[in-house]
């Protein structure tokens, strides 16, 4: 009865899915959450890619939700043109995760695209090789190279402190050298931008929220049923969204000024 009733809304989604969107957005981020469906009498972890970007006008915006079967990079690349294929053409900055294969992908679909790596990340992946009592020198230490000045400060600060807990934690410092070139773009942009970009918590938090709407459901009987719940999900969630990002006129002049032409 439920299904029957919730079908309803079936058009709606399919209308929502192939809406046209914006040709430029400012920001995107990128995420994939996993959910348990029933299929062929047994039970798996689906993967659910979630789009979420910042319009030119500073809102947030939901651009789609696609499940698949697990999180791939050729899965990615589908999600990406079938963003092209609704209008999007350019896309200023992405901000993942280290999500499988995303690299590639990104550069494939819109190579002109600054790629950012979260930092929050970063750092919880640093410090998981960190002894409890030396946790709170070592995050501060870390917070020296995220706050630095510029992507040759950051570096230097790096090395200084890679430097002081190689003996101890050399482990927690690999991670940052593969990554730095995902890591450093954040540099070149002003302090109310980086605070957007370094992080994937806006994400991050759109998924919390749809656990809490999915909690009394551990298993979702079929794809079609756990896409109705989350679109359902996204109504409400997106009726908060009632103001743009604080202060989004002087980040939208910068980003004018540094992606000249492009938006």
């Amino acid at each position: 009865m439920v299904s029957n009733i919730t079908d309803q809304v079936i058009p709606e989604i399919k209308e929502w899915q192939e809406r046209p969107l914006d040709s430029v957005y400012p920001i995107l981020f990128i995420d994939a959450v996993y959910f348990s469906v029933r299929e062929e009498n047994r039970v798996v972890k689906k993967a659910t890619y979630i789009v979420l970007g910042i319009n030119k006008d500073g809102y947030k915006e939901i651009l789609g939700i696609w499940i698949g079967e697990n999180e791939s990079s050729k899965f990615w690349l589908g999600v990406l043109n079938d963003l092209k294929s609704r209008g999007v053409v350019d896309i200023l900055i992405m901000c993942s995760d280290n999500l499988t294969g995303i690299k590639q992908v990104i550069e494939t679909a819109y190579p002109n695209t600054i790629q950012q790596r979260c930092i929050v990340h970063m750092i919880r992946n640093s410090v998981k090789f960190v002894s409890y009592k030396d946790l709170k020198e070592f995050c501060k230490d870390l917070k020296q190279i995220y706050t630095s000045k510029n992507e040759k400060q950051g570096y230097k600060e790096l090395q200084k402190v890679k430097e002081k807990w190689k003996d101890k934690y050399i482990g927690a410092f690999k991670t940052w050298e593969e990554n730095w070139h995902a890591i450093c773009p954040f540099f070149q942009f002003s302090e109310p931008i980086r605070k957007i970009m370094y992080t994937t918590n806006t994400i991050e938090s759109l998924n919390r929220q749809f656990s809490k709407y999915t909690k009394t459901k551990s298993v979702f009987p079929t794809d079609m049923s756990l896409l109705k719940c989350l679109y359902l999900s996204t109504k409400n969630i997106t009726k908060k969204w009632t103001a743009p990002y604080q202060n989004w006129g002087p980040i939208l002049s910068e980003l004018s000024i540094m992606f000249d032409g492009r938006i």
